[in-house]
């Protein structure tokens, strides 16, 4: 008896619950703003906010500042996303430097992100080399810790696999453990640039200097432009979304050999 085809569910009654919250949160949001229950200057009305980056004079600053953004997390995840990349293999192959290297490791990892800044801005400065480095940081660590777990947790009927079939060491890496760990690596990519993205925005917020969604966000909180403010944080989560939704799909694609998950 051939098998039942599987069922596809269409993702328009998942994406329509999905908007169930943010469309009750903008009308609660229009009707706060029109009843003068808030002041205006606090909790712009929703028709303003959504003109600002389109016609107010320094709302506009948001494209390029975006552009700018962008572009700097996308050079510090790539530095830290790499690093982390090789550093978690080596930890997650040998054990000689997971000795060597893991207490450190684990050690430097409890140190609060943004504690960094001030020893950063001594080094670097507050220009953009302290602004990558400080992204480079916040995607190292989960590349770290997710690279190294995957590697740990190969299951040993594939080792088993691998020493009947006489493996060569470069074999047993290439064929049986960085497959057997690419989930966990591919987790800890789409954590790496979310923290990238989060460090991106925190970093132009305390440094200040030059172009970014960071810096527009502390410039309208000085001129106290709350219009801007919320437009900045509005395009932070929107970012953050997106981010996190396209690169879910596409390792979800790439990762399709493995079958669903159990």
């Amino acid at each position: 008896m051939p098998a039942a085809p599987p069922v596809l569910h269409a993702p328009g009654p998942r994406i329509r619950r999905g908007a169930v919250l943010p469309a009750a949160l903008l009308l609660a949001w229009a009707a706060a703003a029109h009843s003068g229950l808030v002041s205006g200057h606090l909790l712009v009305p929703v028709e303003k906010v959504a003109l600002v980056p389109f016609l107010d004079p320094q709302g506009v600053h948001l494209w390029p500042g975006l552009a700018a953004s962008l572009a700097r997390m996308a050079a510090g995840f790539t530095i830290g996303a790499a690093a982390g990349l090789l550093f978690g293999l080596g930890m997650g192959l040998s054990r000689t430097a997971d000795r060597l290297f893991g207490p450190t490791f684990h050690a430097v990892r409890q140190i609060a992100l943004y504690a960094w800044i001030p020893l950063l801005t001594a080094w670097f400065g507050n220009g953009e080399p302290a602004k990558v480095v400080f992204i480079a940081l916040s995607a190292f660590f989960p590349m770290v810790l997710n690279t190294q777990e995957g590697l740990r947790t190969v299951p040993a009927a594939y080792r088993e696999v691998a020493r009947v079939l006489t493996l060569s060491r470069w074999q047993l890496v290439r064929r049986v453990l960085l497959p057997g760990a690419m989930p966990s690596i591919a987790i800890g990519v789409q954590l790496a640039l979310i923290y990238a993205w989060l460090a991106t925005v925190g970093a132009e917020y305390a440094m200040g200097l030059g172009r970014g969604v960071g810096t527009l966000l502390s410039e309208g909180r000085e001129h106290f432009r709350m219009d801007i403010v919320i437009v900045g944080v509005l395009t932070l989560a929107l970012v953050g979304f997106a981010i996190n939704a396209v690169f879910g799909r596409i390792f979800a694609r790439a990762l399709r050999w493995r079958g669903p998950a159990r």
